[in-house]
């Protein structure tokens, strides 16, 4: 037989949607409409202060180099639509600084690289 305040402590300690709902204050999506998605890259611009929520103090301790949103709620062990919300609430405080994914390098010019193939043949 288990114990229903137990129950209530392990569904609180393991993101149960009361401690998700308290993190970000009852909000779902963040303020300001910022342009985040998974890839986006985040580091931190400067550390934690001595009254910042710990998981925001999670987020600039982690970010020294640069972190996608979703590396960054991986380590956390937080849902990708929380730390969405947290990270926006550091962008407009100025803590973390939001940069474009490195674009995939585009295709080689294959006539380019059959030329330089025909010529060290040649060699």
């Amino acid at each position: 037989m288990s114990d229903p305040e137990q129950d209530i402590r392990r569904s609180w300690e393991e993101g149960g949607p009361e401690r998700l709902y308290i993190l970000t204050s009852g909000r779902s999506v963040p303020s300001d409409p910022a342009p985040l998605d998974m890839v986006t890259l985040i580091v931190t611009r400067n550390g934690p202060g001595s009254r910042m929520p710990p998981e925001q103090a999670g987020i600039l301790r982690i970010c020294d180099y640069p972190l996608s949103i979703a590396e960054i709620s991986a380590y956390l062990h937080l849902p990708v639509s929380l730390v969405t919300v947290l990270l926006a609430d550091l962008l407009e405080g100025g803590h973390v600084e939001a940069r474009a994914p490195i674009p995939a390098a585009s295709l080689p010019d294959v006539e380019l690289l059959e030329a330089v193939m025909h010529g060290l043949q040649n060699l």
